[in-house]
């Protein structure tokens, strides 16, 4: 895992390269160094920043040069060495032992080919100083970012959203449209950026660049038609096909770790890690008792001793007690845009506190609940699609009584009543629009209220862009919808991003073996009544599980990957929601109308309804644009 920044077709090329090269060294803290190629068709620059994991010596280090080809790479490549043997075959030599060699020959050997053979997360950039073509591509699942802008004759591309604002801040703009859909989903998607003519290069796609051309940007893998057609196929034996991802994705020549909450689906990846590697252990987090009472958390601690005791894996016990007023700016910072999911504190300090041991990989459970069906909403909405059936007679007396419910009394969060709520907000609607409000923080008419009245079109913009890509299929079940919608948005926007921002902080590479093109496609030969069975969610998942963990810890409740985020907005944050938030850019600037915002602050603080998640957001938000302004941004 590194860091990558460069320049195509730009005269002050080498000093932005630097200059983003130096700013995303958090990412790789081993080794660092720009290439610069100029003649008179074309200027390249291409700088890397190194978190040495495959072949730690320093002939892997980047950017790696062979003969006519430079290249720059993030990412990890699980099938280097068997491509490697299949190049060798053919008369391709070598003088490392890395996977970013392979990735360099597979391109010279295969071309644009190669990357459907390459099992694994990331974001390369390649020139060829005999053509003058520069390449940029991606992952098939978006683990690996890669943003880019163009500018003049050429591009401006980085690792980070950060090193290109750093870089060429005063000539950049915040895109509101990209705000307002923070604003709705909490982070944002894959198909928007939060600075104006900046482009996250699509999963599964790659571009070409050539002097005297604009940017070509191809598509190799794309989830939706992986989607449809393993739905053709036999059901895959998901079995098999965990554990041989779980196997490959341990490839490296230094110490694996594995994030372990005693759920279901860290528990599968820490186990079969340590079942392969003895050495794999493993990180869990706990919360201050005062603070798991208000948020209403279980105490998932216990569960992940008892798969590190049962299994004999070393485990590490981590206490989440940040200064959070202190250290959410930082956070702000180190995500980019404006994120507002606090798991992304946990994510940091626990790769912190890996990272102090020595630790520079760490596993995780992610994805699974995208691929499989495992996240409550998906199981509300099937519900909801049966309540809709039920006589308006029976839901407007449900209506009314769940309207009255508190969500909160003094310092204890009560989660029933607070599902509830959130359950009504979307019971009534049909299948796209439950499904988006099953997860979103507003409907469209409670956002516009809250916005500025010339940010009140882009509300709409948003929601048809949901709409769109929720329809983007053929899929004829609506579980296996709601999973695609989910790998395309919910995981590729937040987790990957929020994952991959919050653990390079630390310099640790965070792999995630559910993420993975072999899995995706096999999660979808697998018809939704098997993914959600009944009540039962993960069904198949939860099948194979049982042959490698014990009943307690297959059919435990789930437990999200969450934060004390209510101790924390009614508690430690409420001086600074006074004075950043209320008193802040965004008001003053007529983005957010103060009197909503006051009943928002205050319904949340009476404990009338739960806006935490809300008032999070866009404290983050209004921490985020002040960064940015700060930064020569224009707003």
């Amino acid at each position: 895992m590194c860091g990558i920044a460069g320049c195509y077709q730009q005269a002050d090329g080498r000093k932005l390269a630097d200059v983003m090269t130096d700013r995303i060294a958090h990412r790789g803290p081993d080794a660092g160094g720009v290439w610069s190629h100029e003649d008179e068709r074309v200027s390249m620059h291409l700088g890397h920043r190194r978190l040495s994991i495959i072949d730690l010596s320093a002939a892997a280090d980047q950017p790696l040069r062979k003969g006519t080809l430079a290249l720059i790479y993030n990412g990890e490549l699980y099938n280097y060495k068997e491509l490697r043997k299949e190049l060798t075959t053919a008369g391709a030599t070598f003088v490392t032992s890395s996977d970013t060699e392979v990735v360099l020959e597979s391109w010279r050997h295969w071309g644009p080919g190669a990357l459907e053979r390459f099992r694994g997360m990331f974001a390369f950039a390649l020139a060829d100083t005999a053509t003058g073509e520069l390449v940029l591509a991606r992952d098939p699942l978006g683990i690996k970012p890669l943003f880019y802008t163009e500018r003049g004759a050429g591009i401006v591309f980085a690792s980070e959203l950060k090193a290109i604002i750093s870089a060429l801040g005063s000539e950049l703009r915040i895109e509101p449209g990209a705000l307002v859909a923070s604003m709705l989903y909490y982070w944002v998607p894959e198909q928007r950026c939060a600075i104006q003519g900046v482009h996250k290069l699509p999963a599964g796609s790659w571009a070409r660049l050539r002097p005297g051309y604009r940017p070509e940007v191809r598509q190799y893998w794309r989830i939706q038609d992986v989607a449809a057609a393993a739905a053709t196929q036999p059901a895959a034996d998901i079995k098999s096909v965990i554990e041989e991802s779980v196997r490959a994705h341990l490839v490296a020549d230094v110490p694996v770790s594995s994030f372990l909450s005693g759920g279901l689906d860290s528990s599968i990846i820490t186990v079969l890690g340590h079942q392969d590697s003895s050495s794999v252990d493993a990180y869990t987090i706990t919360f201050r008792p005062e603070d798991q009472k208000l948020e209403a958390m279980p105490d998932d601690a216990v569960y992940a001793r008892k798969v590190a005791q049962r299994f004999g894996i070393d485990l590490h016990e981590i206490e989440l007690s940040p200064d959070i007023v202190d250290l959410l700016p930082r956070m702000v910072d180190i995500l980019d845009e404006p994120i507002g999911d606090p798991a992304a504190i946990n994510t940091m300090l626990m790769c912190e506190a890996a990272r102090a041991r020595g630790v520079k990989v760490i596993l995780s459970g992610m994805g699974a609940d995208e691929l499989f069906g495992g996240y409550r909403k998906q199981l509300a909405c099937l519900m909801a699609s049966r309540y809709r059936r039920l006589p308006g007679a029976v839901r407007a007396p449900a209506r009314l009584a769940v309207r009255g419910l508190p969500v909160s009394i003094g310092n204890r969060g009560l989660r029933y009543p607070r599902w509830a709520k959130r359950f009504m907000t979307f019971a009534e609607l049909p299948e796209e629009a439950r499904f988006r409000r099953s997860y979103t923080l507003y409907d469209p008419e409670s956002l516009a209220a809250l916005i500025g009245p010339e940010l009140g079109d882009r509300v709409t913009d948003v929601i048809d862009e949901h709409a769109a890509i929720y329809h983007d299929n053929t899929l004829d079940d609506e579980v296996n919808r709601m999973c695609l919608a989910d790998a395309r948005l919910f995981m590729a926007g937040l987790n990957l991003t929020y994952t991959d921002r919050a653990s390079m902080a630390a310099s640790v590479e965070v792999r995630v073996p559910f993420v993975d093109k072999v899995v995706a496609e096999a999660a979808f030969t697998i018809a939704g009544r098997d993914k959600i069975r009944g009540q039962v969610q993960k069904a198949v998942l939860k099948d194979a599980a049982m042959n490698w963990l014990p009943s307690e810890i297959v059919h435990r409740p789930k437990a999200s990957f969450g934060a004390p985020l209510r101790a924390w907005v009614r508690n430690d944050l409420k001086e600074l929601i006074g004075d950043v938030l209320v008193g802040g850019e965004l008001v003053q600037l007529g983005m957010l109308r103060r009197d909503p915002l006051l009943r928002l602050i205050a319904d949340e603080q009476a404990g009338r309804e739960d806006y935490a998640k809300q008032i999070w957001q866009l404290l983050s938000m209004e921490l985020w644009y002040r960064q940015v302004r700060a930064a020569g941004v224009a707003a």
